[in-house]
């Protein structure tokens, strides 16, 4: 009596069957992702991530939503004279949108013959005069460093083009190499090409991602996933030798890949899982997109990649050929007979690479990364500050309206000594002691503009009656006093409307002031808050920057309510990611490792057998990033958390794969034996999945030159190297010298219906 089909059987025969309809829902599916992909919007600013509560993302969505932002350009000219400088300011300030051009002949603009031109614009940069100042080049030793990063977006573009390019190269030799026919490898990228649309199309539903996701999901899909396919067409190699017809064969691997396959990427996303968990949510965009890679991947292996056996099963046996990888049961045996020895290795390792591995200095800021690959934007940079003092900028928020405590705010600020200065409305002089934000009389006002003061008393007393200040006016009016800035505003009103009418001298006289006034209300004034900007001379990390940060802060609480107060920019977002990081770390730590282990552990279940496997690729992680601090490397704090929750959550499968195989053998082999072929067996498994995800990560790390793109993908490529080499020398030994123990550990699991070893 035949025995009923379970479940998964029943649900292979149905995707076998109904292929026809699930490549036209997979056709329908793609279209919809490729029209999708133009949509998705991409975020290039880490702090957009930092969690809500924390003052530099709470002070920068005020600047959104209050302030005016403009485009800037750091443009260095080396080897000309003051008065070349001066020449080339002028050309730049007649260029379209161009706001202002700084340019004077302290140290902090000329020094050494080169001239530093700081460039504002009126907005988004203007395409016409990026152009121009590029072309400066052609004339000039130029050098430009600018927050315009549209060019670089498509520049990061093409370089991850030509990494995705050269990775499927690589690893369509990797595949022609371990594969048993040639046309496995057309039916691979069409299953991954789909999974990768697939999710690079749905990300639009996400709304944002950031351009670290954007950047590096499709390759990292491709490394995590692809041996999903593999699994399954090995699988259906192995059951086409026990079945005539392709059909059958394809159904009985179809069910047994299904458990495998799934149970394989279980611990890939607990990884990535616990990436969604970070207070910083870089962690929760990447960890979501990457596991709904590993979703994409796996739907479309189990649903679409049957169908395409099916119909090329011809050419797939027809372009069969010999395996290529050679036997490994020689170096099986090498591990047998040689011990402990490398496990010996591994534990006086141990405890240098946990230390160097905690010693490595992370970044909180773009500039502080170590560049693996210069982009020119970068060096320039990094040739400026060279040359010149570099300046960072910090804003503080405050409530609007109170002008002279703003004042006195200022004034104490430029006193402090790393203060190089201190920008509001209330620091812009209109004439020698009063600022924009002074209050005038009417007749200050007309000595200011030589006007008439009957007609600045008028002006005043419509200023008022508009601002519902009637006692004011017409109980004092010569007393009557008004903020400079507010009386301008309103003239400038009164102005556009033909109400006033002022001389051509008059108009000249404040035309100026008109342009300059309005770009600065735009920037520092807004409904609710004011903003005044602190330029200071240090770096943007370290204990002297965040001493400054609170010496600032009690400078405001001196003047305003602590609690209405916001300080943000390079300095407190460094020291709000440093914050974050701490937290963390820790928690991303404990719980990728707590989630692989109570994978493993209902896996294998023994206990012993499950801490075996995480010992090993915990202590690959500590190699890994012990390499970092030995280069002398300084990468980005996120290098560290992403890629150890992906080292583990995707190379314990190499540890995972031993196991499986180990334990197979060890029911019919004695222990060694069974380890030997247990390594052979494993070993094309481990290196092709191994070999992929090495030389997609290096590949990012040696084309690409995002620094934050780069690091994690040195990290993730040395990783898998580093996890492959412990698990094919280290993991076996380790396996055999605590067999005893693994075996005592076991336990089962009691099931309604029996009991379940």
């Amino acid at each position: 009596m035949e025995s009923k089909p379970s479940f998964v059987q029943l649900a292979a025969r149905w995707i076998v069957r109904f292929r026809y309809l699930i490549f036209l829902l997979f056709a329908l599916a793609c279209l919809y992702c490729a029209f999708s992909i133009s949509r998705v919007k991409v975020n290039s600013d880490l702090t957009a991530f930092l969690p809500p509560n924390t003052e530099t993302r709470r002070g920068l969505t005020v600047m959104e939503e209050e302030f005016a932002a403009y485009a800037t350009a750091n443009v260095m000219l080396s080897n000309v004279t003051y008065e070349t400088a001066e020449a080339v300011a002028e050309e730049l300030r007649a260029l379209p949108h161009v706001a202002d051009v700084a340019l004077d002949d302290t140290g902090a603009h000329y020094k050494n013959a080169s001239a530093l031109l700081s460039v504002t614009f009126d907005g988004p940069a203007d395409k016409e005069a990026m152009a121009a100042i590029q072309a400066l080049s052609d004339r000039f030793d130029t050098y430009i460093s600018t927050d315009v990063i549209a060019d670089y977006s498509e520049k990061l573009a093409q370089e991850m083009g030509l990494v995705i390019l050269l990775a499927v190269i690589v690893i369509v030799g990797v595949l022609l190499f371990t594969s048993h026919s040639y046309f496995e490898v057309v039916i691979f990228f069409i299953v991954f090409g789909v999974a990768a649309l697939l999710n690079m199309g749905t990300n639009f539903w996400l709304g944002t991602i950031s351009s670290i996701t954007h950047s590096i999901a499709v390759i990292m899909q491709l490394a995590l996933a692809i041996d999903y396919a593999i699994i399954f067409s090995h699988r259906y190699e192995d059951e086409s030798k026990n079945f005539d017809s392709p059909r059958e064969a394809l159904i009985e691997a179809l069910s047994k890949a299904i458990l495998e396959i799934s149970s394989s990427s279980l611990t890939t996303v607990a990884g990535l899982v616990a990436l969604t968990l970070m207070q910083f949510k870089l962690g929760y965009d990447l960890g979501v997109v990457l596991a709904k890679g590993i979703f994409c991947s796996l739907i479309t292996v189990f649903l679409l990649m049957p169908g395409l056996i099916l119909i090329f099963a011809r050419p797939l046996k027809r372009l069969a050929h010999r395996n290529f990888v050679p036997p490994m049961q020689g170096w099986g045996r090498f591990l047998v007979r040689s011990r402990s020895v490398f496990v010996i290795l591994f534990l006086l390792l141990l405890p240098a690479a946990f230390i160097a591995s905690r010693r490595v200095t992370y970044a909180f800021s773009d500039a502080s990364v170590s560049e693996l690959v210069y982009n020119e934007n970068r060096a320039a940079m990094h040739k400026i500050t060279e040359t010149f003092d570099s300046d960072t900028m910090i804003a503080v928020i405050v409530p609007a309206g109170d002008y002279e405590a703003e004042k006195a705010f200022l004034k104490e600020a430029a006193a402090l000594d790393s203060v190089k200065s201190a920008t509001g409305l209330a620091s812009v002089e209109v004439e020698p002691g009063y600022v924009l934000t002074d209050k005038y009389t009417p007749r200050m006002f007309a000595q200011l503009l030589k006007i008439d003061n009957e007609l600045s008393r008028l002006l005043f007393q419509a200023y008022g009656l508009q601002h519902d200040e009637y006692q004011a006016i017409f109980n004092n009016a010569e007393n009557y006093e008004v903020p400079l800035m507010d009386l301008f505003l309103y003239l400038f009103e009164l102005m556009d409307r033909g109400v006033v009418t002022l001389s051509e001298s008059q108009q000249e006289q404040i035309g100026g002031l008109r342009e300059t006034l309005e770009r600065g209300v735009r920037q520092l004034r807004g409904e609710h808050y004011d903003r005044m900007i602190i330029m200071t001379s240090l770096p943007v990390e370290g204990e002297e920057s965040t001493a400054l940060i609170e010496q600032l802060r009690g400078l405001a609480a001196g003047h305003y309510n602590k609690n209405d107060i916001l300080i943000t920019g390079y300095i407190t977002s460094a020291r709000d990611l440093k914050a974050s990081y701490t937290a963390d770390t820790i928690k991303i730590n404990f719980l990728t490792i707590g989630f692989v282990f109570i994978i493993l552990l209902f896996t294998f279940r023994s206990v012993v057998g499950a801490l075996t496997l995480v010992f090993v690729i915990q202590g690959s992680i500590w190699i890994n990033f012990a390499c970092s601090y030995l280069a002398g490397d300084v990468p980005s704090f996120v290098t560290n958390m992403i890629v150890s929750a992906i080292q583990m959550g995707a190379t314990i499968d190499y540890a995972i794969v031993i196991m499986n195989h180990y334990q197979t053998n060890r029911l019919l082999l004695p222990q060694k034996e069974a380890m030997a072929r247990a390594v052979s067996e494993s070993f094309p498994t481990v290196m092709t999945s191994g070999s992929i995800m090495t030389m997609a990560g290096l590949l990012i790390a040696y084309l690409v030159s995002d620094v934050y793109v780069g690091h994690i993908g040195l990290a993730v490529g040395r990783g898998a190297l580093i996890s492959v080499i412990m698990v094919l020398s280290v993991l076996p030994q380790l396996i055999l010298l605590l067999d005893k123990a693994i075996e005592k550990t076991r336990f089962t699991v009691s099931l309604k219906g029996g009991d379940h070893s």
